[in-house]
């Protein structure tokens, strides 16, 4: 029953809306929040503080929730393991991935997979990069996907796909309509930028110090954790940022968008997993349908 209780409390928590929790747990509202009660009730402390017509974590919630995943992470890995162990062919994908390739690029690998593999549960989580290296690390996931690079001896790594990242402005920022541009003239401008532990923003300071710059000669404007939220920014007119082609590409074709001439280096998509661990099955399945595709 408690597992049960702490699904449901992560869907409320990472959606922080019951209705759209129970959506996509493919339950009645009325019995999540029953649910999200007798747990609050089991334990005699609040998790959710109730404010207007919405909700919000309170301290003890922030506090459950990483403790909640990593629990309800351990247990799908250990379901997934005991299915192999018998010989079953059902289990659980452990997938972990950076927000630019879980958005534009793994969708069509995992319905590729799905149709493959349709015994399969397929459990997607998303962060930055830093945090797919220690999900795998930690062994939340079978398998992660990153840009860039990940320094550590535990794992390994192999190149999937390549993304070219590019730097945008508005239409009507200075620079938008200039046909060449000196690196040099960047620090002048007001920049919005992923947050720290993204494969976005190395990337970008790799490419700075190929420049002769570094990241600390920027004027950074806005910290935003997302890439649809540095995309609205940028759009908006708030400064100049470095994101993936794929990312922008309609906001290019319609205007909203405008890059400016200086070409930045490549970057490579990576597998990753954990060299003692290994790939289970599954994982190891998948990582041929990516492959196939590539």
């Amino acid at each position: 029953m408690i597992l049960e209780q702490l699904r449901i409390f992560v869907a409320v928590a990472e959606r922080l809306h019951v209705t759209q929790a129970a959506r996509a747990l493919n339950m009645a509202q009325s019995a999540v929040s029953a649910s999200l009660a007798n747990l609050e009730r089991r334990y005699q402390t609040r998790l959710f503080h109730r404010v207007g017509r919405g909700i919000e974590l309170n301290e003890a919630g922030r506090m459950l929730l990483p403790e909640a995943r990593e629990l309800l992470a351990r247990v799908d890995q250990t379901e997934a393991m005991l299915a192999e162990l018998v010989g079953l062919r059902r289990g659980t994908l452990l997938v972990q991935a950076s927000q630019t390739i879980a958005s534009y690029w793994l969708p069509r690998h995992l319905v590729a997979f799905r149709a493959m593999r349709p015994e399969v549960e397929i459990s997607l989580g998303v962060g930055n990069s830093a945090d797919v290296v220690q999900c795998v690390l930690n062994g939340a996931a079978s398998i992660g996907f990153i840009e860039g690079e990940a320094h550590h001896p535990s794992l390994s790594q192999k190149v999937v796909a390549r993304d070219q990242l590019m730097l945008v402005v508005a239409p009507n920022h200075r620079l938008a309509q200039k046909p060449t541009l000196d690196p040099a003239e960047l620090i002048e401008e007001t920049f919005v930028m992923r947050e720290k532990g993204s494969g976005t923003r190395s990337v970008l300071e790799a490419a700075l110090q190929g420049f002769g710059l570094a990241l600390e000669n920027l004027q950074i404007g806005f910290e935003l954790p997302s890439n649809e939220a540095v995309r609205a920014a940028v759009e908006a007119g708030a400064g100049i940022a470095a994101i993936s082609a794929s990312v922008v590409a309609g906001s290019l074709e319609t205007g909203l968008l405008q890059a400016l001439p200086i070409k930045l280096p490549e970057r490579r998509y990576q597998a990753l997993w954990h060299k003692e661990r290994g790939l289970n099955p599954a994982a190891q399945d998948f990582l041929k349908v990516v492959q196939s595709r590539a």
